[in-house]
């Protein structure tokens, strides 16, 4: 009975791990060919996010890289007492899209997707592309314009309208670096492309 609760044990141990790695932060995190090598279905919820929302596949992606680094279960660092002891944390944002425990509440209701986590790649493309989809139809912002997107993204609806994000030059280098990234997205997305008719990982 031991022998055999062992190597169950072992079992679910190694499915453990082999579950962790598929949802490794790429190793490049740079190179938009690279990480849709190594995590074959992420293609297809771009795909995916862009026929619902009309979510620019470079943008959603830039957006994840800014937010987590394409870490499944990011969590803002928690803040520290005396510079020495772990304290709470900024916010309650998880996950690939570092959404809120609010907006994606919010998201949940306005589509409808109960079953939906933060830690999935797919989920959190859709989140992404949900909430561009209110800053277009809020503020009028063009869905390809990544820099306002970002801004809109990081200080929330309100906040954008309110313009808080003007007098902050950290906060317009976020934005810009999301754009800048973006753009790079963009670029390699035409290389994929060309390289991909003979893989199969690409669609």
């Amino acid at each position: 009975m031991i022998y055999l609760m062992g190597k169950v044990q072992l079992a679910v141990l190694a499915l453990f791990l082999v579950s962790g790695s598929v949802n490794a932060a790429p190793r490049d995190a740079n190179n938009i060919c690279t990480i849709l090598a190594q995590n074959k279905g992420w293609y297809a919820a771009g795909v995916k996010a862009s026929k619902r929302w009309e979510l620019p596949m470079h943008i959603g992606l830039a957006f994840i890289h800014r937010e987590s680094s394409f870490v499944a279960k990011a969590k803002p660092p928690r803040k520290k007492v005396l510079g020495i002891v772990p304290w709470r944390r900024s916010s309650s944002a998880y996950g690939y899209a570092q959404a809120t425990d609010e907006a994606w509440k919010d998201y949940k209701k306005d589509t409808g997707r109960r079953f939906v986590q933060r830690d999935d790649f797919a989920d959190a493309l859709d989140f992404i592309g949900w909430y561009n989809d209110r800053s277009h139809k809020l503020l009028k912002l063009r869905k390809n314009d990544a820099y306002r997107l970002y801004l809109a993204y990081y200080n929330g609806h309100t906040g954008y309208s309110q313009g808080r994000w003007r007098k902050s030059n950290t906060i317009k280098g976020y934005a810009k670096k999301a754009a800048a990234q973006a753009s790079l997205y963009k670029k390699q997305l035409r290389s994929c492309r060309g390289k991909s008719k003979k893989r199969s990982w690409f669609g």
